[in-house]
């Protein structure tokens, strides 16, 4: 047994002891060592980190998960008839302007959902969020033309805009930084699985007997929204901001929980801040969550482009008649299962071996190989092994780079900037790939399969080259050349650096 600041100490902290020739300030706020909760034991690390994995994950994941649904069931819609009976034009824009409108949306309301996530406490904006999207998805169920469709959808990309770096952010309040990549992808994996969840789910609501005047595609909008309606309102009643209220944890719980998490911090006053303008900014503007933001983005025009196109892509490698409107929505399972797998082994290896660069470079490459099989090949059932390389590649990203760009922050607000940044881009690149599989190129859809190729490599070079200057970075602070930022500076002005404190190290 020995004091928890010293089993948890990073390597931030033990470069500050060696330079300073004492005990790292863990806890800025005179948290006493003698404290009996503060006490460390890896046996009960663990149980305790065991049971909020028990209470926070799965609501989260679930959350997550309906989320996914209802923003990706207009592709299985679409195979269903939506287009037709809607009045849209197959051989027009009209799905991909449909398909904008909820991107440009979520785009723009990214960064102020997941600001009021802060402000409000995730234990309650989260859930409010998620019951608004079921609302809204419903009410797709009753759409009878294309500017009501278009309607909707806009006001769909507001609800679900802060979802994904909402709940980045709740989790990095319970985990420490090595363990929040894996916690990440638990939820994360929702996405892929959604793609299947949500084709096995279609196909089969088409086959209920109709509902009055709710039928084929209606159905699909219909339940899906009314089960995601009931799922935010456990939400509300389950889920809590943060340790400190949390009713399922006792008061030396929360203080075992709290010391570990602050054991990570350098120069920092709180563990959670009040919202601070400019830390928030340094989040969003650093150069690794800026890195992974541009990776983020390139990674999303697959991401979205296959959520939603991959039931388009299915039907023209098995077209009708030979394959039924149900067995080409169950033939988009397998790729999603292929991705949510990969994301999770991904996500799971990243935090056993403590690097975030080299699997954010491997999916990369794995979903490189995806879409080069795409470009070269006519063979339906090569272009089909592609869309798991696709997937596998491009879905283990999800849950990386918003981890990478997480841990690379320095305090609360600048986490939720950096979370919130690297999200934004991903959301301008599903914005960008509601226009990369044109109808007009089906089935080969090259100009889309070769921009996420395209993609995949520059995504590659950018993770190295963003961790070739990590590793520089670091080592300019070990050589004491960044000291000179505490010259003259208040106990104040010094937590206002955030990870540009020449004692925080960056990790790759």
């Amino acid at each position: 047994m020995r004091d928890i600041e010293r089993a948890s100490s990073s390597e931030d902290e033990k470069h500050y002891d060696s330079k300073q020739g004492g005990v790292a300030p863990l806890y800025s706020n005179g948290t006493p060592a003698s404290d009996p909760s503060l006490i460390y034991d890896a046996a009960r690390e663990k149980k305790l980190v065991r049971k909020i994995d028990l209470y926070i994950v799965p609501t989260v994941a679930v959350l997550y998960l309906m989320c996914f649904v209802d923003r990706a069931n207009i592709g299985n819609a679409r195979i269903a008839g939506f287009e037709r009976d809607v009045g849209m034009n197959p051989r027009s824009y009209d799905f991909n302007i449909l398909l904008t409108a909820f991107y440009a949306a979520y785009a723009a309301f990214e960064i102020p959902s997941t600001t009021l996530t802060k402000i409000i406490g995730p234990g309650r904006w989260i859930p409010i969020m998620a019951f608004l999207f079921g609302l809204l998805s419903l009410a797709n169920a009753f759409v009878t033309n294309f500017a009501s469709a278009v309607a909707v959808r806009f006001l769909l990309g507001v609800a679900e805009a802060g979802m994904l770096p909402s709940i980045a952010y709740y989790l990095s309040r319970w985990y420490k930084k090595d363990e929040l990549v894996f916690r990440l992808g638990l939820y994360l994996v929702t996405a892929p699985s959604a793609g299947a969840f949500g084709g096995l789910l279609a196909s089969g609501i088409l086959k209920l007997p109709e509902m009055g005047m709710v039928r084929s595609w209606e159905k699909i909008f219909l339940i899906e929204g009314l089960i995601t309606i009931i799922v935010a309102i456990i939400g509300y009643f389950t889920l809590t901001d943060s340790i400190s209220s949390a009713r399922w944890l006792s008061e030396d719980e929360k203080k075992f929980l709290q010391a570990r998490l602050k054991s990570e911090l350098v120069g920092q006053k709180d563990l959670i801040d009040r919202t601070h303008k400019k830390l928030l900014w340094r989040g969003i503007t650093s150069t690794t969550s800026l890195a992974c933001a541009f990776m983020f983005l390139l990674d999303n025009i697959a991401v979205q482009g296959t959520a939603v196109f991959l039931p388009t892509t299915v039907r023209g490698i098995f077209p009708a008649p030979r394959y039924t409107v149900i067995d080409q929505q169950l033939l988009t399972v397998p790729p999603n299962i292929a991705g949510a797998i990969a994301t999770l082994a991904f996500a799971y290896a990243s935090a056993k071996f403590k690097i975030r660069s080299v699997f954010t470079i491997a999916g990369s490459l794995v979903m490189t190989l995806g879409y080069a099989m795409f470009v070269g090949s006519n063979n339906l059932y090569v272009r089909y092994a592609a869309s798991f390389f696709a997937t596998s590649g491009a879905f283990t990203q999800g849950a990386l780079l918003p981890a990478y760009a997480a841990v690379n922050a320095n305090n609360d607000s600048e986490r939720a900037g950096a979370i919130a940044v690297t999200v934004f881009f991903g959301n301008i690149g599903g914005l960008i790939s509601c226009w990369t599989y044109l109808n007009r190129y089906a089935p080969n859809f090259l100009p889309g399969n070769g921009l996420n190729l395209a993609g995949g490599i520059t995504m590659a070079l950018s993770g190295v080259l963003l961790v070739t200057w990590q590793r520089w970075e670091n080592k300019q602070r070990d050589a004491g050349k960044r000291d000179h930022r505490l010259e003259g500076l208040t106990e104040d002005e010094i937590y206002l650096l955030g990870s540009d404190h020449p004692h925080f190290r960056l990790r790759y």
